[in-house]
């Protein structure tokens, strides 16, 4: 038998989503944040907490950034390497938001 499938307000919930605020922004910062993820995974050789010879680097927390979109400020936690550095390509100077992130969501 198979298992029953689960709504998207369901899933936000699990992952701790705040469902009060703002739905777009909610979800606008939630695509950031996975494209940002996969982005250092790719760039570490490793996924977080994962063990691997390909790993290259390490991840060493977070550093708040705000980004400014159509639909308000969003605060996304930007990782941060420990040697090397990581700038999100969503965030490139003198690029629009809207456009970096649908480049970003194409690559992936």
């Amino acid at each position: 038998m198979t298992e029953p499938s689960m709504t998207l307000t369901e899933y936000l919930r699990k992952i701790g989503v705040d469902l009060d605020g703002d739905f777009l922004r909610e979800g606008a910062r939630l695509m950031a944040q996975m494209a940002m993820d996969w982005e250092v995974q790719q760039q570490v050789g490793a996924a977080r907490y994962e063990r691997s010879p390909q790993r290259t680097n390490q991840r060493n927390g977070y550093r708040e950034r705000p980004w400014d979109t159509r639909v308000g400020s969003i605060l996304l936690e930007v990782p941060k390497l420990r040697s090397g550095t990581y700038f999100p390509n969503l965030l490139e100077p003198r690029r629009r938001t809207e456009k970096a992130l649908l480049a970003v969501i194409q690559q992936a």
